[in-house]
């Protein structure tokens, strides 16, 4: 199992989460995503190693920024 948390800039309502939660959830192996708004942070655990690029262009698509990742 393998988790990565991301920080993602411009996420200001349950709107938000949902469209990055959705997003992200489509990109293959993915089996959970957390969003916290109040954070910014988004953890997201897989089976199996983790695409970084996949995960970010995912949030890039719904209107996101991703500033950093832990």
């Amino acid at each position: 199992m393998s988790t990565a948390v991301y920080t993602v800039k411009g996420m200001t309502c349950s709107g938000c989460m949902n469209k990055v939660t959705t997003a992200v959830t489509g990109v293959a192996g993915i089996t959970d995503v957390d969003v916290d708004i109040a954070t910014g942070e988004v953890t997201v655990t897989s089976d199996a190693p983790i695409d970084e690029r996949q995960v970010t262009t995912a949030i890039a698509g719904a209107g996101y920024e991703v500033v950093s990742r832990g």
